[in-house]
């Protein structure tokens, strides 16, 4: 028996799990038409034959109609979830982990023109600023149809075979009643602190009554709002002891904040760049005023931090729910004593980003999260060993070189530079994003482990890779800034990636034209504001920043807007000429204008950066193109399928050649290691 406390294992009421490890309700959003389908199945038995003690699905499932799905949720207000919910809960249970499900009523946190276009309800008119609805204020006929429907979602769940069920009360209905900011009901639902929590009690009593005392409920809920008007942590306390005097709740999953705006939701789980498990004390302090079993999760990335948070008695089960999206393995290494090889969470929050502007969660450097049915998460030996020549210690060359040593064969990278990295060795220099170099690091160490040869300060060449007789050629070059792309005057501005690495040094008075929207534009405009120059961000399009998303854009925006950074959108930067020095030092107008028309502005400047993704140093992969035996050629039905690259278009070639990430074309991380992943699993 281990004596790590992590690997203990817990009574929670009549279910026994296996150790202390479990993955909080989330919705990764794969549902198919509402139900745990395939993908959804594979996703969570992969964790649980991972070693999880139990894995909580959904985030949340919607109980009733008008909570309709903004995030692709798991619908359990139709009856035809449970044969789905039943083959989850069999595969789950299978691996010997246990398995919840969450409930939910969105109540103003939707929208209305989702689902069957039916009225948004909340305690008060008040809209949501993240989904912007105006809510119905809800009435007595509502409470109790709500009621019902989650008494019928429930007892679904029970025939489904679930081992409990989560109520969720942040940001959701629950706790639409129970805040003073959201509920403007009169008696016997709104005013006092009991008439508030009167509705939550009533779903709980019509629950009691369909799955009887025996099934597992608890309550995931803020505890404190940290809003002026809301949710204090003295109510938020008082709630946790009256949620225990109830005798209807088994256990509490403790939530600090508010998720109403994309700010508030970066606070409740923080993003890379801050700090790591910002609420644990607080977790601590409700399972201190209560005998509740207490769950917690809130970037815990590590495994030494989950063990402080159980051995310190903070909580009695710890949640590490994105740090399984990255690693599903994490128990079993642990157990292995194989801690150094668990795959580290960046806190990238690619996952969470995706889900909020309508895409499935994945993880930006772990590629098969989500597509556990086509892409393994452990990679097989090939029938026979080949020599493998990759060209690129970036994220896609050192995937590429990670997964042809786990296949077994004889690898060696060329790099340019004296060190790996690519352009993440570039965007971890800022302090805000340097949990990124992890990606890099924890691929050099597997290499090294799977005794990958690498030759740094080396410009490879068509007779450098010649020499070394290769069966299989990737080039994973990268590229280079694409910075002409105006009509005049592209020799007079600079690169995001120039300000960013410091070869370059900030200007007074500076211009960023960012029509790539990703996070090079936004580090670069962080470096100079913060060196104090007037910075303004410009970009055509009607959003700013988009490719960053949501939660990513919140600390960015923290720092510029204290910095009086100007935001402009709609506009376009079509030429730059150089004129003498204006009495302020400038020396670069600028002409604007828009893609809407009618505009025509000249403005000066000292300084102009643009920032317009990158362009493939592609120059190698067509120099060998001539003498490989697929000309370069990829079969797309081949790699979506996941079969063996067969193309022959040149019989005397003496090797087959392939490009992966950005040296192909300019795209992301998350991109850039899924072409080496999905390639490189069947050379």
């Amino acid at each position: 028996m281990s004596n790590d406390p992590l690997l203990q294992p817990y009574q929670l009421k009549h279910l026994t799990l296996r150790n202390r490890i479990i993955m909080t309700s989330h919705e990764p959003a794969y549902p198919e038409d509402g139900m745990p389908k395939g993908r959804y199945r594979a996703y969570h038995v992969e964790r649980a034959k991972g070693g999880v003690a139990m894995t909580m699905t959904a985030g949340s499932a919607a109980v009733s109609k008008d909570s309709p799905p903004v995030f692709n949720n798991l619908l359990v207000h139709k009856d035809e979830v449970v044969p789905w919910i039943q083959q989850l809960t069999d595969a789950v249970h299978e691996e010997g982990a246990a398995i919840m499900i969450q409930l939910t009523h969105l109540g103003r946190r939707t929208r209305w023109d989702k689902g069957d276009w039916l009225p948004v309800v909340s305690p008060s008119h008040h809209r949501e600023a993240a989904h912007r609805a105006f809510p119905k204020k809800i009435e007595d006929w509502d409470i109790e149809r709500i009621i019902k429907d989650y008494a019928d979602a429930a007892e679904r769940m029970k025939a489904g075979g679930m081992d409990g069920i989560e109520l969720q009360a942040y940001g959701h209905l629950m706790d639409q009643f129970w805040s003073p900011l959201t509920n403007e009901l009169d008696s016997p639902y709104g005013g006092s602190l009991d008439n508030r929590l009167r509705f939550t009690f009533d779903v709980l009593t019509e629950m009691r009554k369909r799955v009887g005392p025996d099934f597992i409920i608890g309550m995931r809920y803020t505890a404190d709002e940290m809003l002026a008007g809301g949710l204090s942590k003295e109510e938020g306390l008082e709630i946790s002891r009256k949620l225990e005097a109830s005798g209807m709740v088994d256990f509490l999953n403790v939530i600090r904040g508010h998720i109403d705006s994309d700010p508030g939701l970066t606070d409740v789980i923080p993003i890379q760049g801050m700090a790591n498990n910002p609420h644990l004390d607080f977790a601590g302090e409700i399972r201190a005023a209560t005998s509740l079993p207490v769950f917690h999760a809130a970037k815990i990335p590590d495994v030494a931090t989950a063990r402080y948070a159980v051995d310190s008695g903070k909580v009695d089960l710890v949640g590490m729910t994105r740090a399984h999206m990255t690693d599903p393995h994490i128990v079993q290494k642990i157990i292995e004593k194989r801690e150094e090889e668990i795959r580290p969470c960046v806190g990238a929050n690619y996952c969470l980003d995706r889900i909020y502007q309508g895409g499935m969660a994945f993880c930006i450097h772990n590629p098969s999260t989500g597509r556990e049915e086509t892409l393994p998460h452990q990679i097989t030996l090939a029938d026979t060993k080949k020599k493998v020549v990759i060209v690129g210690a970036g994220p896609a060359g050192l995937e590429a070189a990670r997964v042809a040593g786990e296949r077994g064969h004889d690898v060696v990278v060329f790099e340019v530079a004296d060190k790996p990295g690519g352009q993440i060795l570039l965007t971890s220099q800022s302090e805000r994003r340097k949990e990124m170099i992890s990606i890099i690091d924890w691929r050099m160490a597997q290499c090294e482990r799977l005794n990958v040869r690498f030759r740094f300060n080396t410009w490879a060449e068509a007779d450098t890779i010649a020499e070394e007789a290769p069966d299989v050629v990737v080039i994973a070059t990268g590229g280079l800034p694409h910075t002409e792309v105006l009509a005049k005057g592209n020799e007079h501005v600079i690169s995001a990636w120039d300000i960013i690495s410091g070869d370059v040094k900030p200007g007074k008075n500076v211009l960023i034209f960012d029509d790539a929207g990703d996070h090079s534009g936004l580090q670069a405009a962080e470096i100079i504001a913060k060196s104090g120059a007037r910075t303004e961000i410009m970009t055509p399009d009607r959003s700013f920043a988009p490719e960053v998303m949501a939660m990513n854009l919140v600390p960015y925006m923290r720092t510029l807007q204290s910095l009086d950074t100007q935001f402009t959108v709609t506009y376009r930067l079509h030429a730059v000429e150089k004129q003498d020095t204006d009495s302020e030092g400038n020396t670069l107008k600028a002409f604007i204008g828009s893609d809407y028309g009618g505009v025509a502005e000249e403005k000066a400047f000292d300084q102009v950066i643009v920032n317009h993704g990158i362009i493939p140093l592609d120059d190698l992969y067509f120099e060998l193109k001539p003498d490989s035996s697929n000309q370069g050629e990829l079969s797309h039905e081949q790699l979506i399928n996941g079969k063996p690259q067969t193309v022959v278009r040149n019989p005397e070639g003496r090797y087959q050649l392939f490009r992966i990430g950005d040296a192909v074309a300019s795209r992301n991380t998350h991109a850039a290691i899924l072409d080496a992943l999905r390639l490189m699993k069947d050379i």
